[in-house]
């Protein structure tokens, strides 16, 4: 019988690619959707389990449903891809945006390892944390995100000590950016925010804003595919590292954790062209 894992996220992007590189594997794969995705219909070591990760209540429900369709073989992994990026300044970010942020970086991976983890047990399985390059060098107008992630990999660490007595490696997968629709919904959502805010305060931001953007605008993502390989490799892998990084930019902003603190943010803000604002 085949082994199962639990990959949240799933509806798009690293998660919906991942689900299938790991059906692709023999895998039986639990995707954790919060809507029926028709891209994921119809392949038969598939199955869609619909919940949202930052309610406690779905994430025990699907835990339990889990349980039931994987015959008492537990799971292999759990992989904690769902998050959203949440841009903008600090300043101007609303409290619900950053309380999303939050929620579904950090909160959620909190709420489904604490579900799944007796399945995992069962399973002689793994937690995977998809963080961030940012969770080690934050980046200026993504505060939010580079916050939840930093969170998310000192809690990933801690769990890692209190899971050591059971054998549940608990790793952390650090992706590039990635042609995907997060990006687009980060984009609209921060537009959004911005159109409801103290216009005098969003016209303090304007110049930093347009360069960031400029910036941005320059940089190509990558593909999914190099990203999905890093997570399979952690999947698999015998004794798993504690740190996976996929090749990319995330690489790059690894290198800049090594430079003393006042070079690093001099390094950063003017590759965004916000050196001298």
């Amino acid at each position: 019988m085949s082994k199962a894992v639990l990959i949240t996220g799933a509806s798009g992007g690293i998660g919906q690619a991942l689900v299938k590189a790991a059906a692709d594997k023999g895998y039986t794969v639990f995707a954790g959707v919060r809507g029926e995705t028709p891209a994921l219909a119809g392949q038969g070591n598939v199955r869609q389990v619909r919940f949202d990760v930052t309610d406690p209540d779905a994430v025990a429900a699907a835990a339990k449903q889990v349980e039931r369709e994987a015959n008492d073989r537990g799971l292999a992994a759990v992989i904690n891809n769902a998050g959203v990026i949440v841009r903008g300044p600090v300043e101007l970010v609303p409290p619900a945006e950053l309380r999303r942020q939050f929620e579904v970086n950090t909160y959620g991976p909190a709420f489904v390892t604490q579900a799944f983890l007796p399945l995992l047990r069962t399973g002689g399985g793994r937690v995977i944390n998809i963080s961030a390059a940012t969770a080690r060098q934050p980046m200026p107008f993504m505060a939010a995100l580079s916050g939840s992630k930093a969170a998310l990999a000192a809690m990933s660490q801690a769990l890692r000590m209190e899971l050591a007595t059971w054998g549940i490696p608990v790793v952390l997968v650090e992706p590039s950016s990635t042609a995907t629709e997060i990006f687009d919904k980060a984009d609209d959502a921060a537009r959004a925010a911005l159109a409801l805010a103290d216009p005098g305060r969003v016209a303090l931001y304007a110049a930093h804003l347009a360069a960031v953007g400029k910036a941005m605008a320059a940089q190509k993502p990558g593909q999914v595919e190099p990203v999905v390989r890093t997570v399979l490799a952690a999947l698999q892998a015998r004794r798993p590292r504690r740190l996976y990084v996929a090749p990319g930019d995330a690489r790059l902003v690894g290198l800049l954790t090594h430079l003393p603190a006042g070079l690093r943010e001099r390094l950063v803000t003017g590759t965004l062209g916000l050196a001298g604002g």
